[in-house]
């Protein structure tokens, strides 16, 4: 029944043309299977009917019974409204409309029993409810039980299309014989081994169900289609990588590696450095190409692991890259990684955007000559008169910065891509890797060098400003060095926020006998860097900075992080600012300032960080709270989720169940070639026909 699914919504009772278009722009519905698939994004139980007497502020949504005493329009043009007040006789509250006052007074009326339906919201000490669903009270007709609410547009809900509209225009397209006849795409066997709804008794029940159980089944059933799905694309572009990915082959691990390794290694490598070294020697060494995602929390070691592989790639008579997304990483990585490579006779240059033309020409010739053995740079590496005589491994840090088509660039810097090395200091959670980054192989970094002591994490209210200076007074006269973070440059009138440039007055008048250090993203990057060496070197005991510290920044001698108005800052990234400091062997603190009124999920968000150095755990609670699709570039992976009622940071459980089962089931069936096969073909390509295929690439 697919041309059933692909009828255009035109034709279903209630919409016609206009309402169509509508539908289509504000909510991407244009045919009756988007209307299917359009589930609600909650629910709620109208089983019960609240006294307005009994209404609290910690109510979401209530459902009342009573009538209407008065209606009363108020203001003019765009700010008129209709007020009313509605009783049950235990009290009374407001209902207020802003659009569509005239039907709403031509078909409401006083002395009618009603029920209301909405969310109730505190105002100048008494409740009110806008916009809310009202029906004719029937005392014969039962309470309508569970009832989905559905995700709208201002837009829409301006035009009158309301949730209740979606409801009926849903009903009605159920209502059609064909609606009981969808295909299933899931095999036979999958649906009874996992006992799983059929298709259409579960498409009905996301939209009206029964109750709480059938529900619950119907979501299961879903999410699991969804995952599977998903899998099935993912596993076989991996088939299809393997099959057609040929990668140059470095059999040797030559002079300049056993050289460094023996004689200019800097400290012992940990269990896991090696460990994923060996990883990568074996993948370049197969014949195939190395697409692998190295995951290491700050701190962990990265950097010297991806510049030991660059050795291997240059034993071998390749070239190397390494890509950094902003010059204060990738100068970093230069300074770290020339002063190892200048003691095995390794040649390497820095390329960014505020290289001089002499200078660049001069790495562009001896590029092509073959003399300059690795280029660390940003996204200058990628310009198309940037060009290698012979580059075999490229490795991106911090790649979920870069665009998908930006990383691109760099892999047609050969005629045959090159071994690709992807770096991230934000871990990963292992159901989103096993997703975005499924056609990856993962390494993880997961031990810290010997000595490096956990971060103490604390937060501190406005009152606490005080004790915190003193705290900070304490570890300069000890010789460390402390950041203070702010989330703004300047102040803002609308924003209650402390901002750097009142922020570093504040700090050079509580600290006058040492030297302060600014830096944000407005300073041209000369004088960025004047101030970055200025508290590298230690000339400076306090750097003042907005976020463009949170990757690339390597002082060990800092022991202090203060985060101003942590509160605005996601998990991530508070994680990602913390570890600027232990990076040395003494004790390091991170000092969460904050307000002291904050919301249930940001209390919990900054609990996390004073509980946990863990990088992993942190990433898996960020998903938890910011969902999948916030966590920094998934939105570029370069595999859209499509999932409309799955969700990865909470159905971990299922991704894993979905990804075992279509890996069996590929097994029997791997160009889904049978009935069964096909049909589930069929679904893959609906859902992802338009996905770029960037498995190559990351």
């Amino acid at each position: 029944m697919a041309e059933w699914t692909d009828t255009n919504i035109t034709y279903l009772k209630g919409v016609g043309p206009k309402r169509a278009e509508l539908l289509g722009k504000e909510l991407d519905i244009h045919t009756f299977g988007d209307l299917l698939e359009y589930f609600p994004f909650r629910y709620v139980d109208r089983s019960t009917i609240h006294r307005i007497a009994d209404i609290s502020g910690e109510m979401p949504y209530i459902q009342l019974r009573g009538r209407f005493v008065t209606f009363v329009t108020a203001g003019e043009g765009a700010k008129r409204r209709l007020q009313a007040l509605f009783t049950d006789g235990t009290g009374s509250i407001e209902v207020v409309w802003f659009n569509r006052v005239k039907w709403i007074q031509e078909n409401y009326r006083t002395g009618v029993d009603y029920l209301l339906f909405g969310k109730p919201s505190p105002y100048q000490n008494r409740y009110s409810i806008i916009h809310p669903e009202i029906d004719v009270y029937k005392p014969d007709q039962a309470t309508q039980g569970l009832q989905g609410v559905y995700s709208l547009t201002e837009r829409l809900q301006s035009r009158s299309v309301t949730s209740r509209t979606l409801r009926t225009l849903v009903t009605t397209l159920l209502a059609q014989p064909a609606a009981a006849l969808l295909r299933d795409p899931l095999p036979q066997h999958l649906r009874d081994t996992r006992r799983l709804l059929p298709l259409p008794q579960a498409v009905r029940a996301m939209h009206l169900p029964a109750d709480y159980r059938e529900l619950q089944r119907a979501q299961f059933r879903i999410k699991y289609e969804e995952l599977f799905v998903l899998q099935i694309h993912i596993l076989r572009n991996i088939k299809r990588t393997a099959s057609k990915a040929a990668g140059f082959v470095f059999a040797t691990v030559g002079e300049h590696f056993n050289r460094f390794y023996r004689e200019a290694l800097p400290f012992p490598l940990t269990g896991a450095q090696k460990r994923v070294i060996r990883e990568m020697r074996h993948d370049m060494g197969s014949g195939r190409q190395m697409n692998r995602l190295l995951q290491g929390d700050v701190g962990s070691g990265k950097t010297i692991v991806a510049f030991m592989t660059t050795l291997i790639a240059i034993d071998n008579g390749f070239q190397a890259a390494i890509m950094a997304p902003t010059e204060i990483l990738a100068t970093q990585h230069y300074e770290t990684i020339s002063a190892l490579a200048a003691q095995v006779g390794v040649n390497v240059a820095l390329l960014t955007g505020s290289t001089r033309k002499r200078e660049r020409d001069r790495i562009h010739q001896q590029l092509i000559d073959g003399e300059l053995h690795t280029l660390i740079g940003t996204h200058a590496l990628i310009e198309d008169t940037v060009q290698f005589r012979n580059l075999g491994l490229a490795v991106i840090d911090e790649q979920h910065r870069f665009g998908v088509a930006q990383r691109a660039k760099l892999w047609r810097k050969n005629v045959s891509p090159p071994h690709v090395l992807v770096m991230t200091a934000t871990p990963i959670p292992r159901t989103l890797a096993m997703t975005v980054y499924g056609d990856l192989d993962v390494s993880v970094i997961d031990e810290l060098p010997p000595g490096r002591k956990p971060v103490t994490t604390v937060m501190r209210y406005e009152p606490d400003r005080e004790r915190m200076y003193r705290f900070v007074g304490q570890q300069l006269r000890q010789g460390r060095q402390a950041y203070i973070v702010y989330p703004l440059i300047e102040e803002n009138e609308k924003l209650d926020l402390l901002a750097l440039e009142k922020g570093y007055d504040d700090v050079c008048a509580t600290f006058p006998h040492y030297r302060v250090a600014f830096v944000h993203g407005r300073l041209k990057p000369a004088a960025k860097d004047h101030q970055m060496q200025l508290f590298a070197t230690g000339q400076a005991h306090i750097l003042v900075a907005t976020t463009v510290i949170e990757v690339g920044v390597n002082v060990p001698n800092a022991s202090v992080m203060v985060i101003e108005n942590a509160e605005r800052f996601g998990l991530s990234q508070l994680h990602q600012l913390r570890g600027r400091v232990g990076r040395g062997a003494d004790q390091s603190f991170c000092i969460l300032m904050t307000k002291y009124q904050l919301s249930h999920d940001t209390r919990h968000r900054l609990e996390v960080m004073t509980q946990t150095n863990d990088g992993f755990v942190v990433a898996e609670e960020d998903m938890k709270l910011r969902g999948p699709g916030d966590i920094e570039g998934t939105q570029q992976s370069g595999v859209a989720f499509n999932l409309r009622v799955a969700n990865l940071a909470q159905d971990g459980q299922i991704v894993q169940l979905t990804r075992d089962d279509a890996e069996a089931y590929l097994a029997h069936d791997p160009d889904l070639t049978t009935p069964e096969g096909r049909l589930l073909a069929h679904r893959v390509h609906q859902l992802y026909a338009h996905d770029a295929d960037w498995s190559q690439i990351s």
